[in-house]
């Protein structure tokens, strides 16, 4: 049938038998691992007869709280993707010595280091974040849902779609070889002519539209639906440093989006926009790609301290200390990350008068967020600390930040980071700053809103486990790193000569063991928790005494979060609450009118993982018909009027007399 080789090419593009990895034993092992698991879980799924209740209640719900919490577990299925590259680059460098090559050869260690930090921020750090912020900031608000729901659905689709395509490169052809941000000329079609850039292109494309578009849907619910009295100053400080991370989201994203096009026309089209050929300029691209990349790590780390602000003040027993400073230290941090992307590439030219501004305004924007360490710390002087797990991530948080912060301040400076540049110090510092600051956050988060998403909390034996695992195997597996760094060794080196090093190898091998039980028994957390929910669940709706309008609802909230709008008279709006002596309205309810479920969001995003896959393999008929696909159900989406439902009068009153009875002990 395939004796035309244009026939074949016309259908199949550039695929072929030899794009699919068998060669390579850890592939195939990887590979019959998840195809063994995944069988499991269908067979599992099909077993209890689980498929109609997910697709109903879940995969095309538009409820922001359980979207919200799809985003999280789509976040920690890619934190073992992540992690397992981590620490199959940690075993290859411990190994690799003595004329050892290891058991990566250099092209699969390049894959792995490129897929483990496009993987670790776009589809870990984000998808945390994102998921909080759904959950949450609704409902401190006072809203019953996202400004737009269905929005809300597709960009939750958009960023599993791009997933989806990071991890059809581990099967089906290669992924990029250039490290994360695909610097040129590297990333060009000249040096790179397989797909593994061109799968890191569209799978960035595809979850950026979510992202984006998450972005402009939590800013307009912020912005325009706020609780009657909730000025902008009575905010919680997590809707704050959510409201200021989506104005960040909607202000870099486009610039990656308006990069990766750029080097896709390169790539696909000949242009030369990133070349040294014909007027191009490969700088130009590592601004750009900065412009983004530097605003993207204040967007991950923003939300962490706004959970860790909602966090010391409840499990202190006090108000937040310094509310306005927070606020306002909150929005310098995230006017002045704009004006320090070019920190990142010191040792390229720019000159002494350019890198001493942006060595500055690096060292003035650590000021911002020391005033907030010092407003934490005040926050805990005289109060009653309850160390709980949401506690404890947040003390481990201060003293693994801070170290970070240091050493970010360190290479701030000009002449040092021509020292440190390019060096392992680098990761230590960055990996100090994101996993002490945005993952513990992102802990501390899940364990403090847990039981207002189920209704229990969560085991704290396993999670206090999980936390010293993490905390201490994060000391072992990159302090030595940094020493290594001050020793002069470079990143992205698979293989050693100096006998000497190995050592602090061997140790940050140890560690990267140690975070993987931590992570071993965060999940065993999950799990205990869930057989042992009747004994940990919350009968009062509110298990840790918070302070902000989230937990004057019932744990877990109706679909509509509240039958009356609620007033608000203060930032810690729950706490003023009950000490007005606020009662829960017992009659006057009315029927709520709400969204309804579509199925839409998914099928976009199954059509632009085809259309993505299409223009990889240049299977340029699949990407014309998914494309047009997408454009067709996107119309007729618009034109169905038939979405919205009503909750009847007598189920709200039903609801609401549950609710009183739950939360009649917290008033």
């Amino acid at each position: 049938m395939f004796s035309n080789p244009d026939l074949y090419k016309f259908i199949f593009g550039r695929l072929t038998l030899d794009s699919i990895p068998y060669h390579e034993p850890i592939l195939v092992a990887t590979f019959l691992g998840v195809a063994v698991g995944g069988i499991a879980v269908l067979g599992l799924l099909t077993y209890f007869r689980l498929w109609g209740y997910l697709w109903k209640e879940w995969f095309t719900s538009i409820d922001h709280k359980k979207i919200g919490i799809m985003y999280v577990v789509l976040a920690l299925i890619m934190l073992l993707r992540g992690f397992s590259d981590a620490l199959l680059m940690r075993l290859q460098q411990a190994i690799a010595f003595n004329g050892s090559e290891g058991y990566l050869p250099p092209h699969h260690y390049d894959q792995i280091f490129t897929a483990h930090g496009v993987i670790m921020i776009f589809f870990v750090a984000m998808p945390f974040v994102t998921g909080l912020m759904n959950l949450v900031v609704p409902l401190q608000i006072g809203a019953r849902d996202v400004s737009f729901p269905f929005l809300n659905n597709f960009s939750f689709w958009m960023t599993t779609a791009g997933a989806i395509i990071i991890m059809i490169s581990l099967f089906i052809g290669e992924f990029a070889k250039t490290g994360w941000l695909a610097y040129p000329p590297l990333s060009g079609i000249a040096y790179s002519p397989d797909v593994g850039v061109d799968y890191y292109i569209w799978g960035l494309q595809v979850a950026g539209i979510g992202t984006t578009l998450s972005g402009i849907n939590l800013i307009a619910t912020i912005v325009k639906m706020r609780a009657p009295g909730m000025t902008f100053m009575k905010m919680p400080v997590f809707t704050w440093t959510s409201l200021c991370t989506n104005i960040l989201i909607v202000a870099s994203f486009p610039i990656l989006t308006a990069t990766l096009a750029l080097l896709t026309l390169d790539r696909y089209a000949g242009t030369n926009f990133f070349t040294n050929d014909l007027g191009g300029n490969p700088m130009m691209y590592v601004n750009l790609i900065w412009i983004w990349g530097h605003p993207e790590v204040y967007i991950l780390i923003l939300p962490a301290f706004g959970v860790f602000s909602e966090v010391v003040a409840t499990f202190c027993g006090k108000r937040l200390f310094g509310y306005a400073s927070m606020v306002y230290a909150t929005c310098v941090i995230m006017i002045l990350s704009y004006l320090v992307w070019l920190h990142h590439f010191f040792t390229m030219g720019s000159g002494a008068s350019v890198n001493s501004f942006f060595g500055i305004t690096t060292m003035i924007i650590s000021i911002p967020t020391g005033a907030k360490l010092f407003n934490w710390l005040f926050t805990m002087y005289h109060g009653r600390i309850r160390y709980e797990v949401p506690m404890l991530w947040t003390v481990g948080f201060m003293v693994t930040f801070t170290i970070g912060g240091m050493t970010g301040v360190m290479l701030a400076i000009p002449p040092a980071d021509f020292v440190l540049h390019n060096s392992l110090f680098l990761i230590a510092h960055f990996h100090n700053v994101i996993i002490g600051g945005v993952l513990f956050g992102m802990f501390a988060g899940v364990n403090y809103w847990f039981p207002k998403a189920f209704g229990f909390k969560l085991d704290p034996f396993w999670g206090k486990m999980s936390f010293w695992f993490w905390q201490i195997g994060f000391w072992f597996a990159f302090m030595p790193l940094y020493i290594l760094g001050l020793m002069g060794v470079t990143r992205r080196v698979s293989q050693f000569d100096d006998p000497s090093l190995q050592i602090w190898f061997i140790i940050a091998a140890v560690g990267a063991g140690m975070i993987a039980i931590g992570i071993a028994c965060f999940l065993i957390q999950l799990v205990v928790s869930f057989m042992k929910r009747e004994e940990l669940r919350d009968h009062t709706g509110d298990p840790w005494n918070g302070r902000t309008l989230e937990w004057s609802t019932s744990s877990p909230p109706p679909a509509y979060n509240f039958a009356f709008t609620p007033i608000v008279y203060d930032h810690d709006a729950w706490w003023d609450m009950k000490n007005r002596g606020y009662k829960r309205p017992t009659e006057g309810f009315i029927p709520i009118h709400m969204p309804k479920n579509t199925g839409t969001g998914i099928i976009l995003g199954v059509l632009s993982i085809g259309f993505a896959f299409g223009m990889i393999w240049y299977m340029w008929w699949l990407a014309a018909i998914t494309f047009a696909a997408m454009i067709a159900i996107t119309i007729g989406h618009t034109f169905n009027y038939k979405r919205d439902y009503h909750i009847p009068a007598d189920e709200v009153v039903k609801t609401e007399n549950e609710r009183t009875k739950q939360l009649a002990g917290q008033v």
